[in-house]
């Protein structure tokens, strides 16, 4: 399936725009316990309008190229997650990250498009650093993040309520330069 309003590319994935007519769709994955279980728990409906309206859709515009986006299937257009390349919450650190929904867990969705994500955000936006965080339980987000090039660097907690529930986030980092001289071979699977 090719749609020009993919934000960005791989070779099975794409990223969109979230549209207020997603809100539903959203909803049910911040309903989820299992999805959410590292993700600060459930969220009520009124939680996520909220949520949608401040952190992504009015995001868009007040940070150009970064945000919070949803990952589909290019291939049937079927949402399986979103991915996000924007700023910890009350931070100025700028974060990559993603939620899928059950039925695409295991299938390598989560590295191909966080890849990506950090690929763009070093090369295409100049971001001279990019973070990761994960629950310290959460070691299969930590396996993503060490594959995509993060490097862990300990533990930082965050005094924002987002966090709250976490204590302690396992931290991965890096800087352009090291991750750049690392990756530079093309990258056949992303396409922006």
């Amino acid at each position: 399936m090719i749609n020009a309003g993919y934000w960005l590319e791989t070779d099975r994935l794409a990223l969109r725009r979230f549209t207020p007519n997603d809100c539903e769709w959203l909803v049910a994955v911040y309903s989820d316990a299992d999805v959410m279980r590292y993700g600060g728990g459930v969220k009520s409906p009124e939680q996520v309008k909220a949520a949608m309206r401040e952190r992504i859709l009015d995001y868009y515009d007040a940070r150009p190229g970064l945000g919070v986006w949803q990952t589909v299937e290019r291939a049937t257009g079927t949402p399986v997650g979103l991915h996000v390349l924007n700023n910890i919450q009350g931070e100025s650190i700028i974060q990559v990250g993603y939620f899928l929904v059950k039925p695409a867990w295991g299938r390598g969705y989560a590295t191909e498009m966080a890849h990506a994500l950090l690929r763009h955000g070093f090369l295409e936006l100049g971001l001279t650093y990019i973070a990761g965080m994960a629950e310290r339980a959460n070691v299969a987000s930590h396996r993503v993040l060490t594959k995509i090039g993060l490097r862990r660097n300990g533990q930082r907690a965050f005094s924002h309520p987002a966090y709250a529930h976490a204590g302690p986030m396992a931290w991965f980092e890096r800087d352009a330069s090291d991750w750049i001289a690392e990756h530079a071979e093309p990258d056949r699977a992303a396409r922006s």
